[in-house]
């Protein structure tokens, strides 16, 4: 994953990935930290939170899959 960030992609299909990739892990963390007792009041809606954890593991992986399917498919040509 570092290896893709410290270059420039020419892909565009691996720039949209990246940024997908990205972006998700950014907002796993953030609605993670909801779950912290700390940041946990009366009115964080869990089941809510733990939507948008799952829908921000699947985009994860998701994006983990293109990149996967673009650089085999790369090497491979």
């Amino acid at each position: 994953f570092l290896i893709f960030l410290s270059q420039k992609p020419k892909s565009e299909l691996v720039r949209t990935s990246l940024r997908l990739l990205t972006s998700s892990a950014y907002r796993l963390q953030s609605e993670c930290k909801k779950t912290l007792p700390v940041e946990t009041c009366p009115t964080t809606d869990i089941q809510l939170v733990t939507q948008q954890v799952i829908q921000c593991a699947y985009d994860i992986a998701k994006a983990a899959k293109q990149l996967v399917t673009i650089t085999t498919k790369e090497n491979n040509n």
